[in-house]
């Protein structure tokens, strides 16, 4: 039996990484080892209730105003602690986060391979995303097994030198999520949006917590917000504002007292994907969410200048529009005002995924390990004229 330790800490690197647990949870050749830094904790927490995952280890690392450092180091001594313990035969990291990085790191100094979920994710610079840019990079350069979402993150890799034969297009196992997690007649946590969804309102969906587009860039996709609320009254602004005061101090003086904005906390993840599910618009600065948008086939405008997720640029499901007031109103009354421009956007192909990439990956690793010689094909979306 081979031990697989899965190594997270936040949100979005445990919903990615959640049906490949499940899916390794079903190999009687394979024990999981579940170890959460607890980098984001009431975050996490909601997403291991959600999947029914209980945390073998939980470092609970998580402290007020955190630091990179001071997360970094809590988190590179609590988890050799455990490998050296442990010692398992694989580790799973997902994504960008400084749990993945620092779970690479420790696992190197451990002599313990690494499988990196979600590799080859590029923006080539190297403050945009910061700091999971360098994260990605550092976790690329430890990994043996590099799961890629698409062919343009493979292709990042193999300009890279990666060995060719340690890459596989897997798909995003962000998709397989969304399979236990969108509910057809599901009851929101949040009276509003109960109420939005009754009423049939068309909802722009809106997120921004980004580092690099706090202060003034922030401020500019808030004014952009207001003026489309204006324009459009009928229509229903939800933004989930993050905890964080430097991104409440620009948004809610902005947005405040606009009837059709509804400024309401951050959602579980529950209220967040069914919610979506059933939005006309979305804006966002999110990786994550440029990656679910399209599988439900809505257009989504991404405020950010550069992204690390190309592939739904090249196909149409998502535009860059960056965070310019002038620019974010334009794109979005676009797509409003004209019918043939939000359905070219809507009905593009997914380039994500197709559910099936947990099997793929734990396919995979049975074969790293020699208990099959399976042949496994790449995930490949096909593109819509």
């Amino acid at each position: 039996m081979k031990k697989i330790a899965v190594i997270f800490g936040t949100r979005p690197d445990t919903i990615k990484l959640a049906p490949i647990i499940l899916e390794l949870q079903k190999e009687k050749d394979f024990k999981v080892i579940n170890i959460a830094t607890a980098q984001h904790r009431s975050m996490l927490d909601q997403v291991l209730s959600v999947f029914k995952i209980v945390p073998d280890y939980d470092l609970n690392i998580m402290a007020p105003k955190q630091t990179l450092a001071g997360l970094s180091g809590r988190s590179i001594i609590g988890l050799d602690e455990i490998l050296a313990n442990e010692k398992p035969d694989l580790t799973l990291v997902q994504g960008d986060t400084t749990t993945t990085f620092i779970g690479s790191l420790a696992s190197f100094y451990n002599h313990i391979p690494v499988g990196h979920v979600e590799a080859g994710l590029r923006t080539n610079d190297k403050a945009n995303p910061f700091p999971e840019e360098i994260n990605r990079r550092l976790t690329g350069v430890i990994s043996e097994l590099h799961f890629a979402p698409t062919d343009s993150a493979k292709q990042s890799l193999l300009k890279e030198n990666t060995d060719p034969k340690s890459i596989f297009v897997t798909g995003n196992s962000v998709i397989d999520a969304l399979k236990y997690s969108v509910i057809k007649d599901y009851s929101f946590t949040v009276d509003i949006l109960n109420q939005l969804v009754a009423e049939k309102k068309k909802i722009v969906l809106v997120t921004m917590h980004r580092r690099e587009n706090w202060g003034e860039p922030m401020k500019g996709a808030a004014c952009a917000i207001k003026r489309l609320a204006e324009r459009y009254p009928d229509f229903a602004f939800v933004f989930p504002v993050h905890m964080n005061p430097i991104v409440r101090d620009v948004v809610n003086p902005v947005l405040t007292g606009i009837s059709n904005v509804h400024l309401i906390e951050p959602l579980d993840y529950l209220d967040f994907v069914n919610i979506m599910s059933k939005s006309f618009l979305i804006l966002t600065d999110s990786g994550g969410v440029q990656e679910e948008g399209p599988h439900f086939g809505i257009p989504l405008l991404v405020l950010r200048s550069v992204t690390e997720r190309p592939d739904a640029v090249d196909y149409g499901t998502v535009k860059l529009v960056g965070t310019d007031e002038e620019k974010i109103f334009s794109a979005a009354t676009l797509l409003i005002d004209n019918k043939n421009e939000y359905q070219q956007m809507a009905n593009a192909a997914n380039p994500y995924g197709d559910g099936l990439a947990a099997e793929r990956t734990v396919r995979i690793i049975k074969n790293y390990f020699g208990m099959t010689n399976d042949i496994v094909e790449e995930f490949h979306p096909v593109k819509k004229n």
